[in-house]
C-alpha cells in the first residue's frame, strides 16, 4: 500500500466500520491534541478505550484509562497511536505478539513507521500513517468546511443528519 496518498474510499470505509478504538496516549490534560480526539470520537459514537500507564485506573471524559493493551476488556478494532515513530513500531510488535489483532493502526499526525505498517498489512491489519482519524471524519462528513476548511470534496448533496450534537453521519441515513 501507498502510505503518502490514502482514497477517501480506504479512510471511509475504515471509519464507518470501526466501533472500538484503543487510543494509545490519550491524554488528561485539555489542551493535547489526544485529548479533543478523544472527546469527537466519542461524539461520534466510537467507543474509545484510553490507554496512558499514569492515568491507569482514572477516568478521562468518563471513560476507564487503561495502563497497556494487555488490560482492555476486549480487542479493539482499531489502535491508535499518539506516540512518536519509534515508539510505533515497538507497539505494532507488541500487537501482533499478542496474537489479539485489530483490524485498523491508525498512526497519529506525524507518526510515520514504514517497515511497522508492512509488518501489520502482513498479518492483514490495515495501516493509516500521518493522519488524525477526527480530521478525516470531519472532512469526509463534511463538518470540517463549517469551519470554512477546505474538504477537498465536492458535492451538491446535502450531508445527512443523524442523532447527537451536530452529528454528520458518514453512512447515509437508512429508512426504518
Amino acid at each position: 500500500m501507498d502510505h503518502n496518498s490514502y482514497s477517501d474510499t480506504y479512510i471511509k470505509a475504515i471509519l464507518d466500520e470501526v466501533k472500538t478504538i484503543a487510543m494509545i496516549g490519550a491524554s488528561a490534560n485539555t489542551v493535547r491534541p489526544s485529548y479533543f480526539v478523544l472527546k469527537y470520537m466519542l461524539s461520534k459514537g466510537y467507543d474509545v478505550w484510553p490507554i496512558n500507564p499514569g492515568q491507569a485506573g482514572k477516568e478521562i471524559l468518563g471513560q476507564k484509562v487503561y495502563a497497556s493493551l494487555e488490560d482492555l476488556p476486549g480487542t479493539p478494532d482499531m489502535i491508535d497511536i499518539f506516540r512518536n515513530s519509534e515508539a510505533a513500531g515497538q507497539i505494532v510488535d507488541d500487537v501482533i505478539a499478542s496474537g489479539k489483532l485489530p483490524k485498523v493502526i491508525w498512526m497519529q499526525l506525524t507518526v510515520c513507521h514504514k517497515e511497522a505498517a508492512q509488518r501489520a498489512e502482513a498479518e492483514g491489519i490495515k495501516v493509516v500513517m500521518d493522519r488524525c482519524p477526527k480530521i478525516e471524519y470531519g472532512r469526509l462528513s463534511g463538518e470540517i468546511g463549517w469551519a470554512g476548511v477546505n474538504s477537498r470534496t465536492l458535492s451538491s448533496k446535502r450531508p445527512a443528519l443523524k442523532a447527537g450534537f451536530q452529528h454528520r453521519g458518514l453512512t447515509p441515513n437508512k429508512k426504518t
